[in-house]
């Protein structure tokens, strides 16, 4: 059943949504899109995905946040307007067909936290049942993630590896040494 909470989540999500799109200042822009992660992150929690609600906010509020305010920073933070309205249909053309097959793809799932769904018959009985013998580790969530579902978290955990050192990469300085630093300072000294 739809929580009041749910709602209110979801009004505040579509409106900075909105919000976003009607922005021309690209700084407020990106500091909306972090928030509108961190409620995302909120609605996960209420809805007891709290693994997706910590990679939301850890990724989604935290690492993008970060690189757009880096790319803003090397960049304009005022959106340029375009004259070009055909662009503009066939953006809204293209992000409507995206939306309506998204939704349509979602007409036969089963309602949330409907107990008939395939899922309570099948595999959660299992793991309710066996992981404590199985895996040994208290916390139902935690085996699943960390045994059943280990190869599935090791590659998430991989991307986030990949991720951390492109953005490190990303600020980090190169290093010229003293003597090249110097040879380009005063080009044509020294070479005789």
């Amino acid at each position: 059943m739809i929580d009041i909470l749910h709602i209110i989540l979801f009004v505040f999500l579509v409106a900075i949504g909105i919000a976003i799109i009607r922005l021309r200042d690209l700084f407020a822009a990106v500091m909306l899109a972090g928030i509108f992660s961190l409620l995302s992150a909120t609605l996960f929690t209420v809805m007891d995905a709290v693994d997706v609600a910590f990679t939301e906010a850890a990724v989604g509020a935290g690492i993008s946040t970060l690189l757009m305010l880096a790319t803003l920073s090397v960049t304009s933070s005022e959106e340029k307007p375009t004259a070009n309205r055909r662009q503009a249909l066939i953006g809204l053309i293209v992000v409507t067909f995206t939306g309506a097959a998204l939704i349509y793809g979602t007409l036969d799932m089963p309602s949330y936290g409907d107990p008939d769904a395939p899922i309570h018959h099948h595999m959660a009985p299992r793991f309710i049942e066996d992981s404590p013998e199985e895996i040994g580790i208290p916390n139902q969530v935690t085996s699943v993630l960390a045994s059943y579902r280990g190869y599935d978290t090791w590659g998430e955990t991989t991307v986030i590896l990949a991720a951390a050192i492109g953005v490190m990469l990303l600020f980090a300085t190169p290093v010229v040494s003293r003597r090249r630093e110097e040879e380009l300072l005063a080009p044509g000294e020294g070479s005789g």
